[in-house]
């Protein structure tokens, strides 16, 4: 199939249906099932997710909190839904070293400005290479360059790509990077998505991670050096979330480690309103898992909360203990793989599709 859902294509027999939208001056795809009325919208910048809606009695239940317009896309308060790549979260004061070779992501800044987290990613306008429609699913390929040239304190070339897997019930994500430049890169992916569960206030809902550490940080949340970065889950100062809490007003911005993954190697974070037994799955194979509030957004803070699968800790790039897991050699290849599954608890089966389809797609 084009990279453009064709005319003839939109009226396949398929279920699963896959075309070009404008929501809000932001031209993107939407896909959807027609059986059920359930939908996504990706930006095509960044493979932006704008929208994830999944009916259940009698109505589309808003799943995400994305961009609403071109100027709140291209402000990227908040980094709503945004893919993160090559780095996730901050590096400190913008510069670091690889190879024994200093990088300044912010030449000029002045100190007190300087301030870079999560990637370009994000910022890059895609092209869609891929459209798939079947009876199962429909599936969306991201593809971009980012070029030695593109970022100050970035000199590395990589192909950058995002595949998107939907279902009736689910999302899933697959982040590549394959380093096409002559020399070894740093590099590390991640997804920073909103979830909430309709109209749900936060404060009410049930959130469990598996982890067994957290992450220290200093005041300006850069992890501390070495092993001091890291601390039993019961005795940190962020919420133990390794059995099922209820948010409150407690505020979050938290990084967990160290996860107990599941029988078939997957990490699963749990997001339940107990009132409606509606439930988010949130599943990444390996990394650590972000937790945010939202609290500074400028834009509906705490409306929903930010449930963000990473391969690396904050400041990875100037980590000695995560220089084996950030670096890509020439022509190698690196995939990060992460999704959510809606359910409700009253109902019997789930959504029969598996997010390790993606993983090496």
């Amino acid at each position: 199939m084009s990279a453009r859902p064709t005319h003839a294509a939109m009226a396949s027999t398929y279920p699963y249906h896959v075309r070009n939208v404008v929501r809000g001056g932001i031209d993107g795809v939407e896909l959807r099932d027609e059986r059920s009325g359930a939908f996504a919208v990706f930006a095509r910048r960044g493979a932006t997710l704008l929208e994830w809606c999944v009916p259940h009695a009698s109505e589309l239940v808003a799943l995400t909190d994305g961009y609403v317009s071109a100027d709140d896309l291209a402000g990227q308060n908040g980094v709503r839904n945004g893919i993160l790549a090559p780095f996730p979260n901050r590096i400190a004061d913008g510069r670091y070293a690889f190879d024994k070779r200093m990088h300044d992501l912010l030449p000029g800044i002045p100190a007190d400005e300087r301030l870079t987290y999560h990637g370009v990613l994000r910022e890059m306008d895609l092209a869609i290479a891929e459209v798939q429609e079947s009876i199962d699913d429909a599936n969306v390929l991201f593809t971009g360059l980012l070029g030695p040239q593109a970022v100050p304190g970035y000199p590395f070339a990589l192909e950058l790509s995002v595949r998107v897997r939907f279902t009736a019930r689910s999302l899933a994500l697959n982040v590549t990077a394959i380093n096409v430049g002559r020399h070894a890169a740093p590099y590390a992916a991640g997804w920073h998505p909103y979830f909430r569960l309709g109209d749900a206030a936060i404060d009410s809902l049930e959130l469990t991670v598996p982890a067994n550490r957290c992450i220290l940080t200093d005041d300006a949340l850069i992890p501390l050096a070495g092993a001091a970065a890291f601390a039993p889950v019961a005795e940190a100062p962020q919420p133990d979330f390794r059995q099922p809490r209820a948010l409150g007003a407690t505020v979050i911005d938290a990084c967990y480690a160290d996860a107990t993954p599941d029988a078939d190697g997957l990490i699963r974070s749990r997001l339940r309103d107990p009132a409606t037994g509606r439930q988010l799955t949130i599943w990444q194979r390996g990394g650590l898992t972000h937790v945010f509030t939202g609290d500074t957004l400028a834009r509906d803070p705490r409306r929903s909360i930010a449930i963000e699968p990473v391969e690396v800790m904050t400041n990875s790039f100037n980590r000695p203990d995560c220089e084996s897991l950030i670096r890509l050699a020439p022509g190698a290849t690196r995939s990060f793989a992460c999704g959510a599954e809606f359910h409700v608890e009253s109902e019997c089966a789930s959504d029969p599709s598996t997010p390790i389809a993606v993983v090496t797609a």
